[in-house]
């Protein structure tokens, strides 16, 4: 009889080893991160006091395959400062993995009607260094913000976006570039008749640009 109440407690033993599993995720977790797709605009322009646009994004995790929720983080907004802001999105799978992006506020009291756009020159540069395109109200895009030769300096040729935050005034805020952060003081905007311009210093990135060197940029 004990043999036989010994084989039992065995044979329930060895049943329920056999259905046991490990469950630690370390093991199996594919290392995926959320890519965030932008649906709608990166930059957006709001004029002062008025709320957050709508900022349309959706994000999947291509390795497993699932769509994934975008939080809009509006902390870094100041809706009631003219100046430039960017907004952070992230998206976070189930392992906690996490996908960036962002998105470019300016926040304004210029008139729509204000257009900069077109070639602009620096002074020791080749002509038509740069090129401002409207991005929308108040909100402007160089595409050579250091206003470095474009064929002697190319690898320092970088795009930014600035805002214009009074008749007098513009801002660069801080962005994200190729080569780091970029900052710049000293932001001033001139709409004489005939004698568009916009000069400034950039203060980062420190490894691309002089922080002391006032750029002047003039409307051809």
């Amino acid at each position: 009889m004990k043999k036989i109440l010994l084989f039992s407690v065995l044979g329930i033993c060895f049943f329920f080893s056999c259905k046991k599993k490990v469950n630690d995720p370390s093991q199996d977790v594919h290392v995926s991160v959320p890519v965030i797709t932008l649906t709608g605009s990166q930059y957006y322009s709001i004029q002062v006091g008025a709320a957050l646009p709508t900022i349309n994004a959706t994000a999947v995790d291509t390795y497993y395959k699932v769509s994934v929720p975008v939080v809009v983080d509006a902390s870094t907004l100041d809706n009631t400062t003219p100046g430039l802001y960017q907004v952070n999105l992230t998206a976070t799978n189930k392992y906690g993995f996490i996908g960036y992006s962002s998105v470019y506020i300016g926040v304004t009291s210029a008139s729509a009607s204000l257009d900069l756009s077109g070639w602009y020159e620096r002074s020791g540069t080749p002509t038509k260094a740069a090129y401002i395109s409207k991005l929308a109200t108040g909100l402007f895009m160089t595409s050579n913000v250091g206003g470095v030769d474009t064929v002697a300096s190319a690898s320092a040729v970088l795009p930014a976006v600035f805002v214009v935050t009074s008749n007098t005034t513009i801002d660069f805020g801080q962005q994200s570039t190729a080569d780091g952060l970029l900052t710049a003081s000293n932001q001033i905007l001139s709409l004489a008749p005939g004698d568009t311009s916009i000069s400034y210093i950039l203060t980062n990135p420190s490894s691309v640009f002089s922080a002391t060197a006032v750029r002047t940029l003039v409307k051809q």
